[in-house]
């Protein structure tokens, strides 16, 4: 059975080139140019994965309210904002609200489509056994790749996409310094430097928030960071 996409984007043209190239690749893609329409839809039956821009028509934060909807409605649904907006505070908001993903228009269809099904095969996977094979332990740390799951002292951790390959890239040279051309590179983004602070503050938080006295994450000014270890 073919996997079904959703694309919710105003602008036609974008819309219709990015649900071309999803079909060829042999997704099923629906198509909406609000949040009006596209809920009325959603409210039914709701896709397998969304990719949302932020505004939409009249509406120039309609794609944060339908994130937010979204994800009150399914846990587990996988939302990439694709936008054209690529300030620090839109990336935040996004993520805060919910989505996996974040990413700006500039990135390329090989970029998107892997981006989808890692998000597609970290569904899949979530449903089968841990495998001991490809599993990667640093003290309280466990990283199960194929999954792409982390969990910290035996707790599972939610974390997007990009966290996640940040923190697998992280971890994978305990003690190297990973600076941020490399975290982009292993996350496959191209942000800059206040959007990869970001997304380390985010991390750090979320480890925080399980554990008070987490501080395996370390800044090396001027250079990056690095897993202490």
């Amino acid at each position: 059975m073919r996997r079904r996409i959703a694309i919710v984007e105003d602008e036609p043209a974008i819309r219709e080139n990015y649900a071309a190239v999803l079909r060829r690749q042999g997704y099923e893609v629906s198509t909406y140019s609000n949040h009006h329409k596209a809920m009325q839809v959603f409210d039914m039956c709701l896709p397998e994965l969304v990719l949302l821009d932020i505004g939409l028509e009249d509406d120039i934060e309609g794609g944060f309210d339908l994130c937010r909807e979204l994800r009150a409605m399914s846990h587990s649904l996988p939302i990439i904002f694709l936008t054209a907006r690529d300030s620090e505070f839109d990336m935040v908001s996004g993520l805060r609200l919910g989505a996996d993903d974040y990413l700006t228009k500039d990135i390329s269809m090989l970029h998107l489509s892997a981006r989808i099904a890692a998000l597609f095969r970290r569904i899949d996977a979530l449903t089968m056994p841990p495998s001991s094979n490809n599993i990667m332990e640093r003290g309280f740390l466990v990283i199960d790749s194929p999954r792409l799951t982390v969990s910290w002292r035996g707790e599972t951790m939610d974390f997007t996409l990009t966290e996640f390959w940040i923190i697998h890239a992280l971890v994978h040279f305990p003690g190297q310094v990973k600076n941020r051309e490399q975290l982009m590179e292993d996350a496959n983004i191209s942000v800059d430097d206040s959007t990869i602070t970001s997304h380390i503050k985010r991390i750090r938080k979320k480890f925080l928030a399980i554990d008070s006295t987490f501080s395996a994450i370390d800044t090396v000014y001027g250079m990056g960071y690095r897993w202490k270890l």
